[in-house]
């Protein structure tokens, strides 16, 4: 019935022997013939596959990537998105791939309307800073949609691929980033199979319900244009050792309330906001306050990349008027560390240290993304 498969073989035997579920990202052919008119030239679509195997070795799920990234040239879009999910004894899984994570379907149908508890995420993902780092983003993402996220990254530093996860609604409960080295690592946690259910889960957070309620804290600072991954960003800088900021472009205005341990000379932060049409490498809407530390004091540098810092702050809560319920909370250390458990999110939408940050801060961010307006 089936034409021989040695990989899906040995991934099933695996599976059966170890009685562990396997999920693997392969490639996957479907022939076709001139009935359909969109068959390609040789007969044959060909899809960025995951397969999933529970632990009897039978196949349980499989997902045909929807979201290609710009060079997945060797691949087909399939017709429809496809929602994909499989039950076990430890709750309800999904599965999508790499780039569908930025968008709506699959991967906010699956939470949203399917109610999964646990997302299976297999990427090759390129780390983009400041807010596009694998560990920061992933985390981020289970946090906003309130769901368990294993993430298997790559691992190829030429590409600037590292960074795999095991991250909860409250926080990475495990990860590994490592630039300096080509060798992988294990990851282990354990995690509420019903995070929903968790009484740690918390209510729907009204994201602009803070941000829309205070005055504007600071009027006529000097605000610049900075880029950030291609994105123009309205900036104010941060002069003050402590005190509170906003800064605003279109609908969107990020409040800042901070207090630094000791404001350096040989440091500076902006509050930056963006409220635009994303276009390079794929095009989604965003909606973004940020709090980060810029590459030198020349503010010239603001956005670009950065890794390491020296400041440290003793609290900081950041909010904005979000137009978008889908909001992402990332906290950044000296060194691309997160934060787990040192902050959180309240209902009103404030993003808040819960004590004082144990490292140096190089970015605290509120990701939005606006599906709709895609």
């Amino acid at each position: 019935r089936f034409t021989p498969a040695p990989v899906q073989e040995r991934l099933s035997c695996m599976a059966r022997r170890n009685s562990i579920y396997v999920v693997a990202n392969i490639g996957d052919k479907k022939l076709c013939n001139s009935s359909d008119p969109s068959c390609p030239s040789d007969g044959r679509y060909q899809y960025n596959t995951n397969v999933v195997f529970d632990p009897e070795g039978k196949l349980v799920a499989r997902y045909h990537k929807y979201n290609l990234f710009i060079p997945e040239t060797q691949f087909d879009y399939p017709k429809e998105p496809e929602a994909v999910t499989f039950e076990t004894p430890f709750g309800k899984f999904g599965i999508f791939t790499c780039f569908d994570i930025l968008f709506y379907e699959p991967a906010v149908v699956l939470v949203s309307k399917l109610q999964v508890d646990t997302v299976l995420f297999p990427t090759a993902w390129m780390n983009v800073l400041p807010f596009l780092t694998a560990v920061e983003f992933h985390s981020a993402w289970a946090m906003g949609m309130g769901v368990n996220l294993l993430a298997a990254n790559t691992h190829y530093t030429k590409m600037s691929m590292t960074g795999s996860g095991i991250y909860a609604p409250d926080g990475a409960r495990t990860y590994y980033y490592n630039m300096k080295t080509e060798d992988g690592h294990l990851l282990i946690a354990e995690l509420d199979s019903h995070p929903r259910l968790s009484p740690a889960s918390s209510p729907d957070v009204k994201w602009n319900s803070h941000a829309s309620s205070v005055e504007r804290f600071s009027l006529n600072d000097r605000e610049f244009e900075g880029i950030i991954f291609h994105d123009e960003f309205t900036f104010t800088e941060i002069t003050k050792p402590e005190g509170n900021r906003t800064v605003c472009q279109k609908d969107l205005c990020c409040h800042l309330s901070y207090k630094m341990a000791g404001k350096r000379e040989d440091e500076v932060y902006v509050l930056g906001a963006f409220d635009g049409l994303h276009v390079v490498e794929g095009q989604y809407y965003l909606q973004i306050c940020t709090l980060l530390k810029c590459k030198s004091t020349d503010l010239k540098t603001c956005g670009q990349p950065v890794e390491t810092a020296q400041t440290e702050f003793e609290m900081f809560s950041l909010s904005g008027t979000f137009g978008t319920n889908y909001v992402f909370p990332e906290v950044l250390y000296s060194g691309v560390q997160l934060a787990p458990g040192e902050f959180e999110v309240l209902n009103d939408g404030r993003l808040v240290s819960k004590t004082r940050p144990t490292k140096p801060v190089v970015t605290v961010t509120l990701f939005g993304r606006w599906y709709e307006k895609d």
